[in-house]
């Protein structure tokens, strides 16, 4: 099915690290400069060093550009339900999850539930398969 280096890989081999986090409290301008600075699409937002949500340039765009009154915080804004995978499963694993889940990153977190990481398809398919990045992608896509 897959290149054999792929099954077995651990996430932690090629997420995204060190991962800047926000609170709930940024503001949102805040937030969507820092995705510019840092050249990403999503910023995860903890409190009390807890995951409680992720705040998307999508998020951004249609939850907020519409609506722009001064500088709201991007607790108005975020998506609660975050996505996730620990690091030390394998890509293939959190491949199908995202496959599962129609979402195109994961927020990577340690056996402590702290953010360590963060994983996209396009982490896949630059650091281990095209081949299972496409597949993942086609059914994140794929209308259900």
């Amino acid at each position: 099915m897959f290149d054999a280096g792929v099954l077995g890989m651990l996430v932690n081999r090629i997420m995204r690290k060190p991962v800047t986090v926000i609170t709930p409290d940024t503001p949102v301008q805040a937030a969507a400069a820092l995705m510019a600075k840092l050249e990403v699409g999503a910023l995860p937002i903890c409190e009390n060093g807890r995951l409680v949500g992720i705040v998307t340039d999508r998020d951004i765009v249609v939850r907020w550009a519409m609506k722009v009154v001064c500088d709201r915080p991007v607790s108005e804004i975020m998506t609660p339900r975050v996505a996730t995978c620990l690091a030390d499963q394998t890509v293939e694993q959190a491949a199908y999850l995202m496959s599962d889940l129609q979402v195109r990153r994961l927020v990577v977190l340690n056996g402590e539930e702290e953010v360590v990481g963060m994983l996209t398809v396009g982490d896949i398919a630059n650091d281990v398969s095209e081949e299972l990045a496409g597949q993942t992608l086609g059914e994140i896509v794929e209308a259900r």
